[in-house]
């Protein structure tokens, strides 16, 4: 008799858990997916190429509804957990269906932060988190004119590239002055809001939301100064938070997120979580390369190999945004203890820049050429002395080499 396994969220990270499971024990386990998007599972990741038109959502799609048949996974689309009995050992949706388990993984994401300020429910007044809200940008582009974005982060910068190719007018709404800052220092910033201008994009840097306006449906924005815009759409992208309701109500315990240890078990005996849903050593996850790696580790215990072990590393980014390649690690910022090595040509928008403290590389941020970034980040991850080489190393790794030839 086989064990009966139960995903709930059928997203990247879980059905990623599922996927190596399946490569390491595939008769193990009598598996049951419960999704609350009525799709298969789809490359989330890819929602922004969707939106401006480069992809259609077929071709996102990771696991068809077929793919589930096959492989022998019962499948519950577009239903909602709504609770987890843990002394039953079974899950109920919100139609009734109940599932019992042996194993459970939560799987639950995150959900958008939406600003909690008057006129937020008003038509028009969306997230960009799944295929939905792209439906709704492309539909709401076919009759309407002006987009606003609140959020000057990867999203914002990548729904509001989106509206425009579906050929809305937008202007970007950002509480600060650096865009990307968690990615980017000020000049990058600079740099990349005088090449998105230069495309037609409108931004309101400084600007605080005060105020949603409109009937039933968005008409204008409100900041905080008094100023106000038109707006037939708003797209809020300020960020995600772990969604840890199903888990808290249900007493898993939580914190940020769902609290796992090394093997990604929860405090509850036999139930793991993985994912955006997940806390790891006080650390919260939102790029997809730790998400895989989570779910390596879990397929490995519920394989029963058990060898696998989680831990947090440091990573480093690297985006294409709107066209942009971008690249930062470590401490980019830097303050008064470190150095700083630059290279600029603003003309084509290219700009370097590593930290250094000690002759050691302890942050790099490089915008419009990542040729390097790879480079830059193994001597930073190997903690390496660059005295030999650091008069030439904004020139990168090729010159480095041939210099010391």
């Amino acid at each position: 008799m086989k064990e009966k396994l139960v995903l709930i969220g059928n997203g990247m990270a879980g059905m990623r858990t599922v996927d190596e499971l399946l490569k390491l024990a595939p008769d193990k386990y009598d598996i049951t997916v419960f999704g609350a998007e009525p799709h298969g599972n789809y490359n989330r990741i890819m929602l922004s190429p969707v939106l401006a038109g480069d992809k259609t959502m077929d071709e996102i799609i990771i696991q068809s509804v077929q793919w589930y048949q096959d492989n022998d996974i019962t499948l519950h689309i577009g239903k909602s957990v709504i609770k987890i009995d843990r002394f039953k050992r079974e899950v109920i949706a919100e139609d009734g269906i109940t599932a019992h388990y042996d194993r459970l993984i939560l799987a639950t994401g995150s959900v958008p932060v939406m600003l909690s300020i008057p006129g937020n429910e008003l038509e028009g007044v969306i997230s960009f988190r799944d295929i939905n809200d792209v439906n709704v940008m492309i539909e709401t582009a076919k009759n309407h004119k002006n987009a606003i974005v609140i959020g000057g982060g990867l999203l914002g910068l990548e729904a509001a590239n989106g509206l425009m190719v579906q050929g809305m007018e937008v202007s970007v709404v950002h509480r600060g002055s650096t865009l990307m800052n968690q990615q980017l220092d000020q000049t990058a910033s600079d740099l990349m809001l005088a090449e998105l201008e230069a495309k037609g994009m409108r931004f309101l840097l400084n600007h605080d939301t005060a105020e949603f306006i409109g009937k039933e449906r968005v008409e204008r924005v409100r900041f905080k100064d008094g100023s106000e815009v038109n707006a037939d759409l708003v797209v809020m992208a300020i960020g995600v938070r772990p969604n840890i309701k199903l888990a808290q109500d249900s007493g898993i315990q939580c914190e940020r997120g769902i609290i796992v240890d090394n093997t990604l078990q929860t405090f509850s005996p036999n139930i793991y979580a993985v994912g955006e849903c997940v806390q790891h050593r006080n650390q919260t996850f939102g790029l997809v390369a730790p998400l895989f790696e989570q779910a390596k580790v879990c397929a490995n215990h519920l394989a029963e190999m058990g060898i696998a072990s989680y831990t947090s590393v440091v990573t480093s980014t690297k985006l294409k945004v709107t066209g942009i390649d971008l690249f930062s690690a470590g401490d980019f910022i830097g303050d008064d203890t470190t150095e700083e090595l630059i290279f600029k040509d603003p003309a084509h928008y290219i700009y370097k820049k590593i930290v250094v403290k000690n002759n050691k590389i302890v942050g790099t941020v490089l915008y419009g050429d990542t040729t390097d970034g790879r480079w830059y980040f193994s001597l930073f991850a190997s903690n390496q002395d660059i005295s030999a080489i650091r008069d030439n190393i904004l020139f990168g790794q090729h010159y480095v080499e041939l210099k010391n030839v």
